[in-house]
């Protein structure tokens, strides 16, 4: 069976679907990992002073150790899927969800909470990688890109509204119920799930969990040079990312005293995330992913010392928002294309690769996010300083991995393709 029958299949039968409904649900499975982030963002103060945490910063492993975990569990569902198929690792991941969510919520110390979370976090790694798996097995070429594409910008609005939701819980409620929130959406989709999504693994293309050669594909990652230096590039701006994420609640609600505005203001910065994602949908193909993000990380690596710059007791929200801002921007042209340009040279591993690369950027940027979230001072130098070394540092892995020449487009629509 081709890729093309496998597309009409999964909108055929009795548990037809069509391509509105097969988006949507894609989407809302990714959002449950999105879900279990952002929507805690308002509520870490309150976690803290009622768990009896002691030191302020310690309340951001409520984050770090469920997107740790997350990472560290990326290299198992896609080796099951493809062994079992999607939709039973796809169920169990989600059932796992709604009770470990249960867990949290009735969670009676931090440290009891930090386990839940962790392990939470290792079943959330399914939602990381099955619904791509999903796509890939539904659509192929021009289909299958416009169908992922669709699903991120679904999967974007997310981010957007979680702290809200967050916020809007803690208005009537305790923390608690904002992991009953997100049980109950894991309820939903998994029901959705369960009675509307075929398998869409055909028989034929199972495999068998081979675990020499998923590292024979770690090997050829780290000592490919023209993909490495992109690896470990998109684990630095990850973890800057995560590390404002982790500290956000301390810095813009308390230090900059934004309170209850600060859901707003994280919704108006995703929003902003998600339009910088589309645009570089739309020019990418035009300039190149190497031109784009090279571009990118030199204004990027400008706009971090403009922080570091006014970082201080002195600075005012409005000073930092917009920089902010304009670095998670950056970040989106970052990031996809860093990705991008990192699996072209694994055209017959791509899976694999994709698999040891995702999991390598979360795992190293959630590291990284702990500590530069724990770094915070009450001010937003030590974020700012992370940002310029994870820009600097950047910029020499890349001239590791270009042989010094930065912006020259070597895989341009229609020419000769790395395979390895």
């Amino acid at each position: 069976m081709n890729a093309s029958t496998q597309a009409d299949s999964v909108q055929s039968g009795p548990k037809t679907m069509n391509p509105r409904e097969f988006v949507m649900l894609m989407a809302f499975i990714q959002a449950l990992q999105a879900l279990s982030v952002d929507s805690m963002l308002p509520a870490l103060g309150h976690i803290a002073s009622d768990l009896h945490v002691t030191d302020a910063n310690h309340r951001q492993l409520v984050v770090g150790v469920f997107m740790l975990f997350s990472g560290l569990g990326c290299l198992v569902p896609g080796t099951l899927a493809d062994r079992f198929g999607r939709r039973p690792v796809l169920l169990t991941c989600m059932a796992l969800y709604v009770l470990l969510t249960t867990a949290c919520a009735l969670a009676v110390s931090f440290e009891m909470l930090l386990v839940s979370r962790a392990v939470l976090g290792l079943a959330c790694a399914g939602f990381n990688v099955l619904p791509a798996a999903i796509i890939r097995d539904s659509f192929e070429g021009d289909r299958m890109a416009r169908t992922q594409s669709l699903v991120s910008m679904v999967f974007m609005i997310v981010p957007m509204l979680a702290p809200s939701v967050g916020q809007a819980v803690l208005l009537a409620a305790s923390w608690r119920w904002i992991f009953g929130v997100m049980g109950l959406m894991g309820v939903i989709v998994s029901i959705w799930a369960a009675l509307r999504l075929p398998e869409t693994l055909h028989p034929e293309y199972r495999q068998s969990v081979n675990i020499g050669r998923l590292t024979r594909t770690l090997g050829e990652v780290l000592t490919c040079r023209a993909a490495i230096g992109y690896v470990i590039a998109n684990a630095l701006v990850t973890g800057a990312l995560l590390g404002y994420i982790n500290s956000a609640q301390q810095l813009v609600a308390e230090h900059f005293g934004a309170g209850a505005r600060f859901p707003l203001m994280f919704a108006g910065m995703a929003m902003c995330m998600a339009a910088t994602a589309f645009t570089n949908a739309r020019i990418v193909m035009r300039l190149g992913a190497r031109r784009v993000s090279h571009g990118a990380l030199m204004v990027y690596i400008c706009t971090s010392l403009l922080q570091w710059h006014m970082a201080g007791p002195d600075e005012t929200i409005w000073e930092f928002l917009p920089l902010m801002t304009l670095n998670m921007c950056l970040t989106g042209f970052l990031g996809a294309n860093f990705s991008s340009i990192a699996l072209q040279p694994f055209a017959r591993t791509a899976g694999a690769a994709a698999s040891i690369q995702v999991f390598i950027r979360i795992v190293g940027g959630s590291v990284l996010g702990i500590i530069i979230g724990n770094a915070f001072d009450g001010t937003a130098r030590p974020l700012a300083i992370a940002l310029v070394s994870a820009g600097v540092l950047t910029l020499g892995l890349l001239l590791f991995s270009e042989k010094g020449q930065l912006f020259k487009r070597r895989n341009p629509p229609g020419g000769p393709r790395q395979v390895a």
